[in-house]
């Protein structure tokens, strides 16, 4: 198996979306022979995407996987979506990967949110090669592209081919270190052909700026070029291999994934220059405990996806870290300390699963049906060496929608719809909003809950509404009052008597509530003070102004009295609810707004536009900085001008911008907004 591994190759394929990523998946199927036509996305007839909201949208919304053979290895393929609504749960598929292949659009180069795809290859520590794709096309820049890679992204580029001719005149590629040049024929097919004279002096060039790169890579190397000008090819490709590995060099191929040109170039370089499953480094868990990945340790694997399968039902994918993994095995989730029996193991290619009959070791990328309790993230290993390896950390969810049943009624249904969906989708969260009774779906983007909900109509034939969620305003006072609550009520028998004055001021911005007991002389009886507090306390979660939660007030009950037989804990309780209304009135009520902080980024060209559409949103530009062309703004701006501010950016940027929002504080509320809120509570209420 040692040798099988050696040459074993698991790689993912990343970039921002629209850059064709799917088509070169396709394209590397075909060329391998595992799928007999070439799939369009235009079409809907590409292997990965296959679920009906990709085909309709012509874009990827989930990851796809597949396995295939190339000169008798065997490739392990993720191809991740590139839209910032889908990207989420990236750092939790890179998991899975050994290496990473870049794709690059020759039109666009590297975009904003491209950087954004980048970090998280890094923070995963893979090793990394790029493809820059659509050379075919109109507009096709791949000089613009290249030097993307370093001036944005910070990395030393290795060119291994460069492409003769560009756009419609895109007609082959030239081998840089072995100085040789291929035409394409009309079905991608090879044809060596002699260097074109006009490119003959750049080859000379750019081979001589990789060679000097690849001998960085290794003191041995650098010493024996200096010494001699020159390396084998041997010594070129180790060398290669070594600063892949360390991650100090990405070799850049190029091509059209739509024609079928340069299939042959990515799959040599994945397969020649590219990490095996061997050399990952040591996986660690939250001790620090290392589990080596190879076939001789203790058998180990991280459930990095789940999806939902018409036939199989629940679909755990799963990377193989250490050890084998057998059919028909039992191990243990050492997340949840449960045992769990593997049935078939198998492999996917899109939609097709196909039964893998033999043990598969470190770095195969399999799915098991029908795990009883196994999540994604969950770790699976030997029941004698458990070993858990650390969830990654997640983009925080930037938008929410609240959802409601179309008939009344069904609002179960429809939460236990969307709690199915959640088991493959880790980047949703669903939550009931006790303070505005909405049940809140929270997700990436406004697309990726609008498609979350397709989804679950197409599957489930469940009825659901996407409304804008209640903002979570709050009221407040600005100024004192002292008044008396008195609730007296003689109807027959025992009457009910509460008699307390309080004091009401502000509180501190974000102190909250606070209750003062300044009873003296037993004008009220202690057993009765707590129903005062508890009196304004449920008065105060009901508001004022608008029906929303009273906040940062003290209250003191400094008097009252009492009556020894009508006096009860109601009486004073309603006592103190009504000293707290008749207060509230005299101490100039206010409404407070959340306000977020909002990171905005986007590329340098839109940064005025971007911060005239905040300010006009009344936000406060805090502040922006600009690196490698892309600028990221800082803001704080209601939540009100926020809930649809993703397809407003998109649309101001052209799909380059992206951002995120928390929670920063609360602030009072403009008269106009004031207004409108309260007005809009009073239309709730009738």
């Amino acid at each position: 198996m040692q040798d099988q591994l050696q040459k074993q190759r698991t790689f993912a394929l990343i970039g921002h979306g629209g850059t064709g990523k799917t088509s070169v998946a396709e394209m590397l199927l075909f060329a391998a022979g595992s799928i007999t036509r070439l799939g369009k996305i235009d079409e809907g007839s590409t292997v990965l995407d296959y679920e009906p909201e990709e085909t309709k949208r012509r874009g990827s919304i989930q990851p796809g996987f597949a396995q295939f053979p190339w000169k008798k290895n065997l490739n392990f393929l993720i191809d991740t979506p590139g839209d910032n609504n889908f990207i989420g749960d990236l750092p939790y598929l890179l998991q899975g990967a050994d290496n990473v292949v870049l794709v690059i659009d020759a039109i666009d180069g590297v975009k904003p949110l491209t950087r954004k795809i980048w970090s998280e290859a890094v923070k995963a520590s893979l090793p990394a090669m790029a493809f820059i794709n659509k050379m075919d096309r109109e507009r096709a820049n791949f000089q613009m592209a290249y030097q993307g890679l370093s001036d944005m992204l910070g990395i030393k580029p290795v060119l291994l081919f460069l492409p003769i001719g560009s756009e419609t005149d895109f007609r082959g590629l030239v081998d840089i270190l072995a100085e040789k040049a291929y035409a394409f024929d009309e079905n991608g097919g090879l044809t060596p052909i002699d260097i074109p004279e006009d490119l003959a002096d750049e080859v000379t060039m750019t081979r001589e700026i990789a060679i000097e790169n690849i001998a960085e890579s290794s003191e041995e190397l650098m010493e024996k070029y200096l010494e001699e000008g020159s390396l084998t090819d041997e010594e070129m490709i180790s060398g290669l291999r070594a600063g892949v590995a360390s991650r100090m060099l990405v070799p850049v191929c190029a091509g059209s994934a739509m024609q079928n040109k340069g299939a042959t170039m990515l799959l040599d370089t994945i397969q020649n220059i590219m990490t095996s499953p061997l050399e990952h480094e040591p996986w660690l868990d939250a001790d620090g405990t290392e589990r080596p990945s190879s076939p001789d340790a203790p058998f180990a694997a991280f459930v990095f996806k789940t999806i939902a399968d018409p036939f199989a039902g629940q679909l755990s994918i799963l990377r193989v870290l250490s050890g084998v993994l057998s059919p028909d095995a039992t191990v243990l989730n050492a997340t949840k300390d449960e045992k769990e029996k593997i049935g078939q193991i198998l492999f996917l290619e899109g939609k097709k699963q196909t039964p893998c009959k033999q043990e598969v070791g470190p770095g195969a990328i399999v799915a098991v049906a029908k795990l009883k309790n196994t999540a994604t993230g969950d770790t699976l290993c030997a029941e004698k060496a458990p070993f858990i390896l650390p969830k990654p950390a997640l983009s925080p969810s930037i938008i929410s929608y609240a959802l409601a049943a179309e008939e009344k009624g069904e609002e179960d249904k429809v939460f236990a719809a969307i709690q199915k969906l959640l088991d493959e989708d880790i980047n949703l969260h669903l939550v009931r909003n006790d303070e505005t009774g909405d049940m809140l779906l929270t997700g990436m983007g406004q697309l990726h809950i609008e498609l979350a909900v397709e989804k679950v109509k197409r599957r489930y034939k469940t009825n659901i509404l996407l409304k804008t969620p209640k903002i979570p305003y709050r009221e407040t006072i600005k100024g004192k009052a002292q008044v008396q609550g008195r609730h007296k009520k003689q109807s027959g028998g025992r009457g009910q008597f509460g008699d307390c004055w309080i004091r009401m001021e502000p509180n501190t911005r974000s102190a909250g509530y606070e209750f003062l007991d300044e009873i003296v002389g037993g004008s009220i009886p202690r057993n009765y003070i707590p129903a005062v507090d508890k009196g304004v306390q449920e008065a105060a979660a009901r508001g004022f102004l608008a029906g929303y939660p009273m906040v940062d007030f003290k209250v003191a009950v400094y008097d009252g009295s009492y009556h020894n037989v009508d006096s009860s804990e109601m009486a004073f309780k309603i006592a103190g609810s009504l000293a707290f209304k008749k207060a509230v009135e005299m101490c100039n009520p206010i409404l407070l707004e959340p306000i977020m902080l909002a990171a905005v980024f986007i590329p340098d060209e839109f940064m005025g536009d971007v911060i005239g559409d905040l300010s006009s949103r009344r936000g406060r530009v805090l502040g922006s900085d600009s690196i490698g062309g892309v600028t990221e703004v800082k803001a704080h701006v209601p939540m009100a001008e926020m809930m649809k501010y993703a397809p407003d950016l998109r649309s101001m940027t052209g799909g380059q911008g992206t951002f995120t929002m928390e929670f920063a504080h609360y602030e009072e509320c403009p008269p106009n907004v004031t207004e409108q809120v309260i007005a809009d509570s009073k239309k709730e209420d009738e």
